[in-house]
């Protein structure tokens, strides 16, 4: 795991100087403490940057940036390839000849031989740029499933990329100003989507697309994997959960290619105790754990099931635990490394507990994202699943009766009301489900904001990215069931640009390298062909899956009530956090008018909702990355 950087100058006569190469690279020494290195080419007008946490091929020979024997190519990598071995292989017997023993080159010599096919190949996560010193063009993919990021600038003659926003500010280059739809669209989906950022001007390749730059400036930006290429199964039950546990134990293997020490983050829960289980299997030594909890709150706390797995599985078990405090007095922090609000308090404990795992020596941990997506893990999933299966059903009534009953709805409901904006998708033929992270509804929006801050909204609607998400759906998917609709959304956007941005941001900022094993594509492909009658009979969440582990994990584990990893941030708003939350959001909207002071007063009177921590986590960025009022520690030299 890594923070690369880099400039293209394709319509600049001034030159990329090593001293703007290094600012970038080191506003991410925090990705990769453990080496680093630049790269500009011979006409000064392209440059490379790298911070290196070394995981694969430890030495010197791994360094980056990283030439092929001719120098033509030269390569910026972030993530890990895990079938690296086997793609060596058969690079060797093409003739190639290696320097090294790390993924890097292998991907070097393959986009060689192969150009942007290769990507076919890659089982991994990963983000990367190729310098072609003769064609004079970049190439950048980022992978399958969105789990490595990747942010761009291009304009004035000037192409900028790196693994973090700040990297990008570094240069001196980029203004910082708020893209006003991305912002509007953040209070619909808690992050913004895909191509864009907070920030006017910089955008982030969408997951499993590449992106290449030619000598003048034009853009190709394509999508190469979709996750419906698995054919339709129609498997059994059985057949399907032994697939499934293959095709985990073939994940978790990969996922254990490592030069350094190796855990697992283990919340108690399914996926994480699925882990360490088949960990576990594979290992002649104890699986290294960490776990988190809360003081004062045992609510939240799923210590013991932990516990219960740690012991089950003789792992080598490392707990803490925090409370508000840390959470305050990490909030300068948060922002920093978070570079836009990523508006999920999860946040806070993924950190302390990279921390500990970084703090025993463990560089590298499993985690369990993505397990609930697709096997539908979340209780309020079978709700919504239910919706989506009336929304069919309610197309059949003459659109003037629809319309009707979205009129009365919007008559009866609050702004707020999930039940009257249900309707109303419903009643307009759009898909019910959004994702499995909502905030603020369009028509609270509108409440919400200031008029001023409307206009230059204009005529933004959130339901524009969920109409273009699902005609992709359509055109891709060979099963129109609502099940696989719910699992693609969240695999568009809040997967990829919320849940595993949190990990990377989070981990990275403790210098850890996080892997996700149930979301392995070849995994994702396969459950995504199986019939939702077979997945979640009855509504059944989990239930595939909980077949599949039978016998491999506890049975209290299996059986116990769906818990989430949660953040007691409503308590800690009924003290000092509630305080502080209510004076920033006041003294901010003061300032800038962001929103309407009723309507804030109001949101700000619900202190036991989630919405009130939504909107300070945008104040916060606000101030740290549009105004640079924060600390100086945190803003030099990004």
């Amino acid at each position: 795991m890594c923070g690369i950087a880099g400039i293209y100058h394709y319509g600049r006569t001034e030159a990329v100087t090593p001293h703007t190469l290094t600012a970038m690279r080191d506003c991410m020494v925090h990705r990769g403490p453990d080496d680093a290195g630049i790269y500009v080419s011979s006409d000064r007008t392209a440059g490379l940057a790298h911070r290196r946490l070394s995981i694969i091929d430890l030495s010197e020979l791994g360094r980056q940036p990283m030439a092929d024997e001719s120098g033509r190519f030269h390569i910026v990598f972030n993530g890990e390839i895990y079938n690296f071995a086997e793609l060596r292989a058969d690079l060797e017997k093409q003739g190639v000849r290696f320097r090294s023993h790390s993924d890097t080159e292998v991907l070097l010599y393959l986009y060689a031989k192969r150009g942007t096919e290769m990507l076919d190949l890659l089982r991994g996560m990963f983000a990367f740029v190729i310098w072609d010193d003769v064609e004079r063009t970049l190439f950048a993919a980022r992978d399958r499933i969105g789990v490595k990021p990747l942010y761009f600038y291009n304009r004035d003659g000037r192409f900028i990329f790196a693994s973090e926003i700040k990297a990008l500010l570094a240069t001196g280059h980029v203004e910082r100003a708020v893209h006003p739809e991305a912002f509007y669209h953040y209070l619909s989906f808690l992050t913004t989507p895909a191509p864009q950022t907070l920030f006017e001007g910089i955008r982030k390749l969408p997951a499993a697309h590449f992106l290449m730059v030619d000598s003048s400036g034009r853009e190709t930006i394509r999508k190469w994997w979709s996750p419906f290429r698995g054919s339709p199964s129609i498997s059994s039950e059985r057949e399907s959960t032994e697939e499934v546990l293959r095709l985990l134990k073939d994940s978790i293997r990969y996922r254990m290619v490592s030069d350094v020490p190796f855990g697992v983050f283990l919340s108690g829960g399914i996926d994480s105790s699925t882990n360490v289980a088949l960990m576990a299997e594979m290992m002649d030594r104890p699986v290294e754990t960490f776990s988190i909890g809360f003081h004062a709150n045992d609510q939240f706390n799923e210590l013991n099931y932990a516990r219960i797995v740690a012991e089950r599985f003789k792992t080598n078990h490392h707990e803490i635990k925090i409370g508000m405090q840390d959470l305050m007095d990490f909030l300068p922090q948060l922002v920093h490394h978070q570079d836009e609000p990523i508006a999920d308090p999860v946040c806070i404990p993924v950190y302390y507990v990279a921390k500990l795992a970084k703090e025993q020596g463990v560089t590298v941990c499993q985690v369990g994202e993505g397990s609930d997506e697709l096997f539908c893990g979340y209780p309020h999933w079978s709700y919504l699943l239910s919706l989506e299966r009336l929304r069919q059903a309610y197309a059949i009534i003459p659109k003037p009766l629809r319309e009707l009953a979205s009129f009365f709805a919007k008559q009866l409901e609050a702004p707020s009301s999930g039940r009257m904006e249900y309707i109303r998708r419903a009643s307009a033929g759009e898909p019910v489900f959004w994702g499995g992270a909502e905030a603020f509804f369009d028509r609270h929006k509108r409440q919400l904001l200031h008029h001023d801050f409307q206009q230059r909204v204009g005529n933004a609607n959130s339901s524009t990215i969920i109409a273009g998400y699902f005609q992709e759906f359509v055109a891709e998917s060979t099963s129109q069931d609502p099940l696989n609709w719910m699992t693609f959304v969240d695999l568009k956007l809040r997967l990829p640009e919320l849940l595993l941005m949190r990990v990377d941001k989070m981990t990275m900022a403790a210098s850890v390298e996080a892997r996700v094993p149930f979301l392995d594509h070849k995994l994702v492909e396969y459950v995504l062909s199986i019939p939702q009658a077979v997945k979640v009979p009855e509504f059944q969440t989990k239930h595939l899956l909980k077949k599949a582990l039978d016998g491999i994990i506890p049975d209290e584990i299996i059986q116990r009530p769906k818990q989430g990893f949660g953040v007691p941030v409503a308590d800690w708003c009924r003290q000092e956090l509630g305080q502080r939350i209510r004076s920033t959001l006041k003294a901010f909207n003061n300032e800038h008018r962001y929103f309407d002071e009723g309507e804030l007063g109001r949101v700000l009177d619900a202190m036991h909702t989630m919405f009130p921590w939504y909107l300070f986590n945008f104040a916060l960025w606000h101030e740290m990355w549009i105004e640079q009022k924060q600390p100086d520690r945190f803003l030099t030299p990004c």
